[in-house]
């Protein structure tokens, strides 16, 4: 198939990784841009190809391109999409989908009346490891499933040059939350389903941005098992996924690069082989064979917006004080 051209609204350091990625895939070339600043436009076009323009009418009318890759602030997210849709764009939008599962829904609707495909970037449940604990969940080789565990965090908030946007915390409410967290719930959604209900706590506690530094919460899944996911914006870096069932526990660690087996009877666990990929690349290649295949994403609206009404439920749990039903917040 020929490549799928894009327009790429952003650009930041995300929408480089995204402008890169989407040429390693093979399938997509990202050729028209959009910034408001002019400068960023050239610095961006020299980095990574493609053509700068002035406005998103100006980027939205390029008969070139089929699709739009989002990577601005979180809080924009919606009108982009919705933007998108109405000139028969098909959108990939980084996670999360939105900060609101009401703006997720009304997305979601732009994108369905439109006709075109909506896909989220929750791209680390492609991870080999993880789709290797998939594949062991679904192959019953842990039992019954009866905890997860997962840690994303990074030392990104003690940047001095972090965009403006990221340090606000109506754009990252509860901290590492909307940035990385919404990770784990990603991954935990995919291996065990829906959540049932959640306890959070999300304080600000020494680092002197004002965002939260430190979000914790206990989930309880529909299917059964308990969940915990951590996150900070001021932590030395980990990525970390642990899985435990009744007759294997498994470790994630170092984000996708290493992985860890431990079967009831053994003295320690095992390390397994495990391929590396890249998982952005991947996603976008997808993108593309969804355009050109008229096939849905593997995380479309639907998948977005769970994740999505977690994030509110950590939110209101932090708020609150008190134990939240996810059922509510859907």
């Amino acid at each position: 198939m020929n490549s799928v051209h894009l327009g790429l609204i952003g650009l930041g350091w995300w929408g480089g990784v995204l402008a890169d990625s989407a040429r390693k895939s093979g399938r997509a070339e990202v050729v028209t841009c959009f910034s408001r600043s002019p400068d960023t436009r050239a610095t961006f076009t020299k980095a990574h190809g493609g053509r700068g323009v002035e406005s998103v009418d100006a980027l939205l009318k390029d008969t070139e391109i089929e699709g739009v890759l989002i990577a601005t602030p979180h809080t924009t997210h919606a009108s982009f999409i919705e933007q998108a849709a109405s000139a028969g764009k098909h959108v990939f939008v980084e996670k999360p989908l939105t900060l609101t599962v009401e703006e997720g829904r009304k997305a979601a609707r732009a994108a369905d009346k439109a006709g075109v495909v909506l896909q989220v970037g929750q791209s680390r449940r492609r991870q080999p490891a993880n789709r290797k604990i998939k594949a062991m969940i679904d192959a019953g080789e842990f039992g019954k499933v009866l905890q997860l565990e997962g840690n994303q965090s990074s030392p990104a908030g003690h940047n001095p040059n972090l965009s403006q946007w990221r340090r606000d915390p109506r754009e990252s409410p509860a901290g590492g939350m909307t940035g990385m967290g919404v990770h784990q719930i990603d991954n935990f959604n995919y291996f065990v389903g829906p959540a049932r209900k959640l306890f959070a706590f999300s304080k600000h506690i020494a680092t002197p941005l004002r965002l939260d530094d430190a979000t914790a919460f206990v989930i309880e899944y529909e299917s059964g098992p308990l969940g915990y996911i951590g996150t900070s914006f001021f932590t030395p870096q980990i990525t970390d996924t642990t899985v435990y069932g009744q007759d294997a526990a498994v470790w994630n660690t170092e984000d996708g690069k290493k992985l860890y087996v431990q079967r009831r009877g053994d003295p320690e666990r095992t390390e397994q082989a495990i391929e590396s990929i890249d998982i952005v690349a991947d996603e976008l290649a997808e993108f593309a064979d969804c355009i050109q295949g008229g096939r849905k994403p593997e995380t479309g609206a639907r998948e977005g917006l769970e994740v999505v009404a977690l994030l509110e439920a950590v939110i209101e749990s932090s708020r609150s004080g008190r134990a939240v039903d996810i059922a509510d917040f859907r």
